[in-house]
């Protein structure tokens, strides 16, 4: 491939047919016919040598040389774009729509002040929140599929502070919780001191999004020379909430979490019998939007609606310095 013979225009239209998926709707964007996105692709792949995608049921389907393409060209673009239109993002004025992951009970805490913020200041904005696929957000993020994911992913806030200054994702925590041992009230174990042989002998609900039938709380109590009989695992802090406020089953959640079961008027928190480390509820995006000013303001909305859910004022954070 001849860089220099390249015509940049081409990263474009293959940048928006990638995020698309269907040449209709990128031409939609583009403001050009489909026959022109057909022969900006056709002049692209000769310039590269090989296909980048191939025609699909409902749309196309990138290669994987195209996959692995198109996070370094959707960077320098977005590069480009803050270079040459540094402005303040205007959200009364400029519709914008943004992609969040993050679980039911962040949603449920964070949701409600995002969009009483939108409203109030009339703003064009558009969220769109979809489950985490994995605990680790980093492939979702790269591949732009999320602009910012909103969770506990200590492996991957782990791994960026490894890479130091050559990593491609920021984060900054949201808030911080602790674990308790939640069971419905008139629990026989609700009204005295939880111990370690009283936690072990009960059965068990697990919330894992992963489906694994084993969590911390496991490791924990392995470490200790104990177990647990787990009945139920769901991925969803609503049903665990209705299930375990109906049911002799113990649960363990984030304190903060409790309110997102929807039945905390229902639940008993007990502290736990033993040391487990807390929950650190951090938001993670992409260098590609870190001086994005839409991209920015979305991330000081976040901070501003998780401060809201705790009734505090915004810590100072990275950003803010």
């Amino acid at each position: 491939m001849n860089f220099r013979q390249l015509d940049l225009n081409l990263l474009r239209v293959f940048d928006t047919v990638m995020a698309e998926r269907n040449l209709t709707r990128a031409a939609e964007q583009l403001s050009l016919t489909q026959p022109a996105i057909s022969s900006a692709l056709k002049r692209l792949r000769e310039s590269v040598g090989e296909d980048l995608l191939t025609r699909a049921a409902f749309g196309v389907r990138p290669t994987a040389r195209a996959e692995a393409l198109w996070p370094e060209v959707r960077a320098a673009l977005a590069q480009l774009r803050a270079a040459f239109d540094p402005g303040e993002f205007q959200p009364q004025l400029e519709p914008a729509s943004f992609r969040l992951t993050m679980s039911d009970a962040i949603s449920t805490t964070l949701m409600p002040q995002m969009v009483s913020q939108i409203e109030s200041i009339g703003a064009q904005t558009n969220l769109r929140v979809v489950p985490p696929a994995t605990l680790n957000p980093r492939a979702m993020l790269e591949r732009d599929e999320v602009d910012v994911a909103v969770g506990h992913f200590p492996d991957t806030v782990a791994s960026i502070g490894v890479e130091g200054r050559a990593a491609t994702l920021r984060h900054r925590r949201l808030y911080d919780s602790q674990y308790v041992c939640v069971m419905r009230r008139g629990h026989p174990l609700a009204g005295r001191a939880l111990t370690l042989d009283a936690f072990c002998e009960a059965h068990h609900l697990l919330v894992s999004f992963s489906g694994s039938p084993f969590g911390l709380v496991d490791e924990t109590l392995g470490a200790l020379g104990r177990t647990r009989r787990i009945v139920l695992t769901v991925n969803q802090y609503y049903t665990a909430g209705r299930v375990v406020a109906r049911s002799d089953l113990l649960t363990v959640l984030p304190a903060f979490f409790v309110e997102a079961t929807g039945r905390r008027a229902d639940l008993v928190e007990q502290p736990l019998p033993f040391e487990l480390a807390g929950i650190h509820v951090e938001m993670i995006w992409h260098l590609r939007h870190d001086r994005t000013s839409a991209h920015r303001w979305l991330r000081e909305r976040l901070v501003e609606a998780a401060a809201a859910a705790l009734g505090e004022v915004p810590a100072a954070g990275p950003e803010d310095v």
